[in-house]
Protein backbone atom coordinates (compact mmCIF):
# COMPACT_ATOMS: atom_id res chain seq x y z
CA UNK A 1 0.00 0.00 0.00
CA UNK A 2 1.25 3.48 -0.80
CA UNK A 3 0.11 6.98 0.10
CA UNK A 4 0.50 9.87 -2.31
CA UNK A 5 -0.38 13.52 -2.11
CA UNK A 6 0.23 16.65 -4.08
CA UNK A 7 0.15 20.36 -3.47
CA UNK A 8 -1.45 22.54 -6.12
CA UNK A 9 -2.62 26.07 -6.59
CA UNK A 10 -6.34 26.34 -5.93
CA UNK A 11 -6.43 29.84 -4.52
CA UNK A 12 -9.01 30.89 -7.10
CA UNK A 13 -11.66 28.62 -5.55
CA UNK A 14 -10.40 26.71 -2.49
CA UNK A 15 -9.73 29.71 -0.28
CA UNK A 16 -13.07 31.34 0.40
CA UNK A 17 -13.66 31.97 -3.28
CA UNK A 18 -10.20 33.44 -3.78
CA UNK A 19 -10.47 35.89 -0.87
CA UNK A 20 -7.54 34.27 0.96
CA UNK A 21 -4.45 34.10 -1.23
CA UNK A 22 -1.56 31.70 -0.87
CA UNK A 23 1.58 33.33 0.50
CA UNK A 24 4.09 32.04 -2.05
CA UNK A 25 6.96 33.67 -0.14
CA UNK A 26 6.58 30.77 2.35
CA UNK A 27 7.44 28.20 -0.32
CA UNK A 28 8.64 25.58 -0.86
CA UNK A 29 5.74 23.83 0.80
CA UNK A 30 6.54 20.43 2.23
CA UNK A 31 4.20 17.75 3.51
CA UNK A 32 5.12 14.53 5.25
CA UNK A 33 3.41 11.66 6.99
CA UNK A 34 4.68 10.48 10.36
CA UNK A 35 3.49 7.36 12.13
CA UNK A 36 0.90 6.85 9.43
CA UNK A 37 -1.09 3.66 9.86
CA UNK A 38 -3.48 2.85 7.04
CA UNK A 39 -6.57 0.85 7.88
CA UNK A 40 -8.68 -0.02 4.92
CA UNK A 41 -11.56 -2.16 3.84
CA UNK A 42 -12.08 -3.17 0.24
CA UNK A 43 -15.15 -4.58 -1.43
CA UNK A 44 -13.42 -7.94 -1.83
CA UNK A 45 -12.36 -8.30 1.81
CA UNK A 46 -14.36 -9.51 4.77
CA UNK A 47 -14.74 -6.41 6.95
CA UNK A 48 -15.81 -6.83 10.52
CA UNK A 49 -19.25 -5.46 11.35
CA UNK A 50 -17.77 -4.04 14.54
CA UNK A 51 -15.12 -2.06 12.69
CA UNK A 52 -15.27 1.70 12.18
CA UNK A 53 -15.88 1.03 8.46
CA UNK A 54 -19.36 -0.23 9.25
CA UNK A 55 -20.33 2.77 11.38
CA UNK A 56 -23.47 4.48 10.08
CA UNK A 57 -22.94 7.76 11.91
CA UNK A 58 -20.77 9.50 14.47
CA UNK A 59 -21.69 9.42 18.14
CA UNK A 60 -23.00 12.72 19.55
CA UNK A 61 -19.68 13.65 21.20
CA UNK A 62 -17.82 12.80 17.97
CA UNK A 63 -20.18 15.04 15.99
CA UNK A 64 -19.46 17.89 18.41
CA UNK A 65 -15.69 17.40 18.03
CA UNK A 66 -15.98 17.33 14.25
CA UNK A 67 -18.09 20.50 14.26
CA UNK A 68 -15.50 22.22 16.47
CA UNK A 69 -12.73 21.34 14.02
CA UNK A 70 -14.82 22.59 11.08
CA UNK A 71 -15.63 25.86 12.87
CA UNK A 72 -12.05 26.52 13.93
CA UNK A 73 -9.94 25.16 11.08
CA UNK A 74 -11.88 24.61 7.86
CA UNK A 75 -11.75 27.53 5.47
CA UNK A 76 -13.30 25.81 2.46
CA UNK A 77 -15.79 23.01 1.94
CA UNK A 78 -16.46 21.96 -1.63
CA UNK A 79 -19.76 20.44 -0.48
CA UNK A 80 -21.14 23.97 -0.13
CA UNK A 81 -19.55 25.43 -3.27
CA UNK A 82 -22.45 25.65 -5.72
CA UNK A 83 -20.31 27.73 -8.12
CA UNK A 84 -17.92 24.83 -8.51
CA UNK A 85 -20.68 22.25 -8.82
CA UNK A 86 -23.58 23.91 -10.70
CA UNK A 87 -24.82 20.48 -11.86
CA UNK A 88 -25.02 19.11 -8.30
CA UNK A 89 -22.66 18.12 -5.54
CA UNK A 90 -20.56 14.91 -5.48
CA UNK A 91 -22.17 11.88 -3.76
CA UNK A 92 -20.00 12.13 -0.63
CA UNK A 93 -21.52 15.53 0.12
CA UNK A 94 -24.91 13.94 0.83
CA UNK A 95 -23.31 11.79 3.57
CA UNK A 96 -21.49 14.74 5.10
CA UNK A 97 -24.57 16.54 6.31
CA UNK A 98 -24.68 20.27 6.96
CA UNK A 99 -21.51 22.24 7.38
Amino acid sequence: MRIYSSLWNADDWATRGGAVKIDWSKSPFVASYGNFKAESCSASSDCSVNSWYAAEALESNEQQKLQWVRNNYMIYCYCTDSKRFPQGFPPECARQGSN
